[in-house]
């Protein structure tokens, strides 16, 4: 059967999943899965390119040694962070991770600067921007619909010029990290509009870059190229990496949902509740918690929520909050791992379904980004807010699975206030559906049904766009079920 693959990037693993369809049913396989890491090196962490892109060509090569007809390749990957490309296509470095240091604080500053128009150099540029009566962040929301955020693309590039970065002046074209792998699958250099969308940097209205602001910024325009959306072809495998892989047709790389969430929000299936009234909740280390939506919504009171405006597949604006998700929990395990602690996944749940505690913290409060010691961080917040102190594994658990809950629940009645009708039901897609305590806390707080699954959302919406793409199915709905192996 013809067969698609979906290269998916994670913050802690990437893999390679092969889907083929036959009669209405999507089947899947995991063909290779290989660990992503962090690199810290003098002021800095990065991610490992060259690993990923090698690890990338090993999931390719086993899937050819498995005698799949492959159709197209897409490619998914987080947000916000990027690398730059000279003339001739050189990387110049490896991409920054969003959790580096690097953009503390530089938001207040970034709008400071953007209030008194310091950073514009074409006055033209700086009228273009608009003037609102709300202030700089109001306007800037009212273009761009993104939730300010340090890590966004915005502020790492304002890092970059604020530190006279020299990778800025001899740079041809940004590309987002799934931009970046197509291109050295490809030799061709495009941004993908659901990834690029993330960056703080697109006019939310009309899908492309917001040049005036990229203006104010004070970076060269160039570095922005053409914008492709979901199910455009990127571009052909070079013949090079077709030989190395043991690949003798000719293998499109396909634009896909490339932010990871655009292609899990793709996967939900029809329900019997209205698109307009089903929530969506991609569950992993960030909870992304929102609705599909023809138009942004650009208010004021949009922003103050913490409402993001990014794109998604079809033109489609994924209207959600970023909120901090299993983040917390996968710290903690990995912390009692380190201390030779019970951490076994089903061992803590089922500690945790009998816990008795009160506690619910604030799971986006920055003392929970990346502290050093996260039980620490929890007990020092409990104390501080006069809260009961988890004292055994199973507490804090369950602490933060209800307050994880909770949080969800005030996205959900935040969004019931922005929108025309109210929301009926909520999917939990993406790996953390799969923890059964958290959707029946959920379930309770919003009152409302929570329907899970499926788990592996992004890889069936990544083969999905390129099965359209190709002409295999017409839309989304032709698939009835999904089948692992």
């Amino acid at each position: 059967m013809n067969t698609y693959l979906a290269v998916d990037f994670g913050g802690g693993s990437g893999r390679v999943m092969a889907g083929s369809i036959c009669q209405g049913t999507l089947k899947l396989e995991e063909v290779y899965r290989f660990p992503n890491r962090q690199v810290r090196m003098g002021n800095h962490v990065y991610w490992d390119f060259l690993a990923l892109f090698d690890e990338m060509k090993n999931g390719l090569r086993q899937a050819v040694r498995k005698g799949y007809h492959i159709r197209g390749i897409g490619i998914d990957t987080w947000g916000v962070d990027f690398a730059l490309i000279d003339r001739k296509g050189n990387l110049l470095g490896n991409p920054v991770c969003y959790r580096d240091l690097r953009t503390d604080g530089l938001p207040e500053e970034f709008f400071d600067t953007l209030e008194m128009n310091l950073s514009c150099t074409d006055t033209s540029d700086a009228d273009a921007f608009g003037k609102h009566p709300g202030g700089s962040l109001s306007r800037h929301y009212s273009e761009t619909g993104i939730q300010v955020m340090s890590i966004n693309t915005l502020f790492q590039l304002y890092s970059m010029k604020k530190n006279d970065d020299v990778q800025l002046e001899v740079a041809d074209r940004l590309l987002f990290m799934p931009d970046l792998f197509s291109f050295f699958l490809t030799g061709v250099a495009n941004n993908e509009y659901c990834i690029a969308s993330t960056s703080e940097l697109l006019d939310a209205r009309s899908r492309s870059w917001n040049r005036a602001l990229i203006c104010c910024l004070g970076v060269p325009e160039h570095l922005f190229g053409d914008i492709v959306m979901p199910g455009t072809v990127r571009g052909r495998l070079k013949p090079e990496i077709a030989e190395e892989i043991g690949l003798t047709e000719e293998v499109d790389v396909i634009a896909v949902g490339s932010h990871d969430t655009a292609s899990a929000v793709f996967a939900i299936p029809d329900t019997q509740v209205d698109k307009s009234r089903c929530a969506f909740l991609s569950s992993g280390t960030w909870s992304l918690l929102g609705v599909e939506l023809d138009e942004p919504i650009l208010t004021d009171e949009a922003r103050i929520c913490g409402f993001t405006n990014e794109g998604g597949v079809g033109g489609k604006i994924r209207f959600l909050q970023n909120i901090t998700g299993l983040w917390i929990l996968q710290r903690l395990m990995a912390q009692w791992k380190e201390r030779g602690e019970e951490c076994g996944y089903d061992v803590l749940l089922s500690a945790a379904g009998s816990a008795d505690i009160s506690s619910v913290i604030d799971v986006d409060d920055k003392v929970f980004q990346n502290p050093a010691d996260m039980q620490a961080a929890i007990a020092g917040y409990c104390r501080e807010h006069q809260l009961p102190v988890p004292a055994t594994s199973g507490e804090y658990v369950r602490c933060v699975l209800q307050s994880l809950a909770q949080r969800y629940k005030r996205a959900i009645e935040q969004l019931n206030r922005l929108l025309p009708s109210p929301i009926e039901q909520l999917n939990i897609i993406g790996g953390g559906c799969r923890n059964a305590l958290l959707n029946r806390l959920t379930a309770d707080a919003l009152g409302i049904p929570v329907i899970a699954g499926p788990v592996e959302a992004t890889a069936i919406g990544n083969i999905l766009v390129q099965a359209i793409a190709k002409g295999e199915i017409g839309t989304r709905e032709e698939i009835k079920e999904y089948s692992n192996t």
